[in-house]
């Protein structure tokens, strides 16, 4: 018995050199790659080292470009040679005209060539720098003695003129600290510009301690005044919000925690946190009791907010508001805004106004059994009379039992109504229908009796 094995030789080449070609592509790619990092890396320092140097800041970055290559030089043909066995790979398995199709002929000539060439730039330029590091070295001396006099004088000034001198209000120490912070990164972009040439000419470094005290008050003060900034910007977007948005939402969104208001009232807790973590020492300061103050009283007024945005308070709620007060409120107004509101002196008036708004929930459900329960009951129901033997519509017939128990419910209900406090906007409409519903009994009684 003999096996026919030339299909399944045929099949495997077949496979074998489609799983090469792939597999040489994807070197090829890989070694593509690899080249053009190695290139763009070569390019990048070339970059540094042909920039001149002007100053103490340009010489540093060009002769820390110079130190970068002649570090890199004892391990560049670590990473050039991964390259190299690559493309050696690629040759023995793919024609010159595969290879050349990527531009990429003899890459090792051309990195090496390239990393050649940089390194004689480099010792041409390092052979520049030798005269000129003395005229720098000077510039840098004479440049740290100057700021050091500077530091002096610009320490003086923020003492006399900061943001820290007492007495002065929020917002103009606000505005002082954002252009005495624009005068220390002057001077600090300097420290760190001759601090880099110290390092680099191996000189003692000079300290400036005047400037690191200012740079710990600076950044102090800035805690405090970004979330002083950002509270006070905050409620300013609050003051221009609708109070037609506001109410909508408080009549119509199922989820309250997603109103506006719900979001104002999280924001503000959030606010009261971050200002309780603020440093003991800053608490001491005008700016600090301000920002709590605001922080404090908005805390409070907001509930007061979502109590008179409740679908329950009516113009008449608003008019007693406005009278105790003494604060024109526009609240049938288009253009009523929430700063109109916050105009008011609310919290003066916490107790009263939460109190009013209590008042007007309970109003509204009285309301609505007045309306709903008793009114429509009477207005919907019917009386039956008929007649006896010869005479025409002389007695009560039909449910004149539920109907007398009836009244007796609803006369005691309005009775309960007339005693409670909030019943004022409707003691008059509960009065009379205590009279009609009475004396309505009172005729079915002496009817029944008849």
């Amino acid at each position: 018995m003999s096996l026919k094995t030339n299909n399944v030789k045929t099949g495997l080449h077949k496979w074998i050199v489609l799983w090469k070609d792939a597999y040489a592509k994807d070197l090829l790619k890989k070694a593509q790659t690899n080249i053009d990092n190695l290139t763009e890396e070569i390019k990048h320092i070339r970059l540094k080292i042909e920039k001149p140097a002007k100053d103490v800041d340009s010489l540093g970055n060009v002769m820390y470009a110079l130190e970068e290559i002649r570090k890199k030089q004892s391990t560049i043909e670590i990473e050039f040679r991964p390259v190299i066995e690559m493309y050696n790979l690629l040759e023995n398995y793919l024609d010159d005209e595969d290879i050349n199709k990527e531009g990429n002929k003899d890459p090792s000539q051309i990195i090496n060539k390239d990393w050649d060439e940089l390194v004689q730039q480099a010792v041409q330029v390092r052979n520049n720098l030798q005269g000129q590091q003395s005229d720098f070295k000077k510039t840098l001396i004479v440049g740290v003695k100057v700021l050091v006099e500077d530091v002096v004088s610009f320490r003086k000034n923020f003492e006399e003129n900061g943001p820290m001198v007492a007495g002065i209000e929020p917002k103009e120490a606000l505005n002082r600290l954002k252009l005495q912070s624009e005068e220390y990164q002057i001077r600090e972009r300097k420290f760190n510009s001759y601090n880099a040439g110290e390092v680099l000419f191996g000189l003692p470094h000079q300290s400036y301690p005047e400037l690191e005290k200012t740079k710990k008050e600076i950044d102090l003060l800035d805690k405090l005044y970004s979330l002083y900034s950002k509270v006070k910007d905050t409620i300013s977007k609050w003051k221009d919000v609708p109070w037609t948005e506001i109410s909508e939402e408080r009549s119509t969104m199922v989820d309250q925690t997603q109103t506006q208001l719900a979001k104002m009232v999280d924001q503000t807790d959030t606010f009261g946190r971050d200002c309780q973590k603020l440093p003991g020492p800053l608490k001491q300061w005008d700016a600090y009791k301000e920002l709590k103050q605001e922080i404090d009283d908005m805390a409070l007024i907001l509930p007061l907010v979502q109590s008179l945005a409740d679908p329950s308070i009516k113009p008449r709620h608003w008019d007693e508001i406005i009278e105790m007060t003494k604060e024109q409120i526009p609240y049938d107004d288009e253009t009523f805004l929430l700063k109109d509101l916050l105009a008011a002196p609310l919290l003066k008036h916490n107790d009263d106004i939460l109190d009013i708004a209590e008042s007007a929930v309970k109003q509204l459900k009285l309301e609505a059994t007045l309306n709903g329960e008793i009114s429509q009951f009477w207005e919907e129901c019917e009386l039956e009379v008929k007649g006896y033997k010869n005479v025409e519509a002389c007695m009560l017939g039909g449910n004149i039992q539920d109907i007398q128990e009836k009244l007796e419910e609803h006369i005691m209900a309005l009775n309960q109504m007339n005693a409670m406090r909030y019943v004022t906007p409707f003691k008059t409409i509960v009065l009379e229908k205590i009279t009609s519903l009475s004396e309505t009994a009172d005729i079915i009684e002496k009817w029944l009796k008849v």
